[in-house]
């Protein structure tokens, strides 16, 4: 599945290794300072009591902003998101305890379909509702016998 540290890397005019010292979450600042060509705050600490939950999404391990709706590509290694389209800063990212379980789940299939939800996040957008039982006719009792007596 892609990370964030495989899609945030720096520009080819730079070495390949130049942010190998920078949390695989703090690169994607990086990579949209290079990409915007401005400077982005860097806040310290986290958002309390707000938890994203990632997803993957199309083969990528995502997670969304709950102030903006703006996604970004997350990680694992290192489970923040720091949203570089409204500012609103670090968030705490929930991963499965095992990730390579819920890869394994999508893996063989084809990457539009390589989608998975975190069992305990109910406000994911995209979420497919539960699959619900199939409707069960009404059973009917028999009818009783006719013992030949008019009603």
């Amino acid at each position: 599945m892609t990370r964030a540290e495989d899609i945030y890397t720096p520009p080819p005019s730079r070495p390949a290794d130049a942010w190998r010292l920078v949390p695989p979450a703090e690169r994607v600042v990086r990579w949209y300072e290079e990409m915007a060509q401005r400077r982005l705050p860097r806040p310290t600490g986290t958002v309390l009591g707000v938890r994203l939950y990632a997803q993957i999404n199309h083969g990528r391990w995502v997670a969304g902003c709950p102030e903006c709706n703006s996604a970004q590509i997350v990680t694992p290694d290192d489970p923040r998101m720091y949203c570089v389209e409204c500012l609103s800063g670090w968030f705490v990212v929930v991963f499965p305890t095992d990730t390579a379980a819920a890869e394994a789940t999508v893996e063989r299939q084809p990457v539009r379909e390589q989608n998975w939800w975190n069992p305990d996040d109910d406000t994911a957008w995209n979420r497919p509702p539960p699959e619900q039982p199939p409707e069960r006719e009404p059973t009917r009792s028999p009818l009783p016998a006719d013992d030949g007596r008019q009603r």
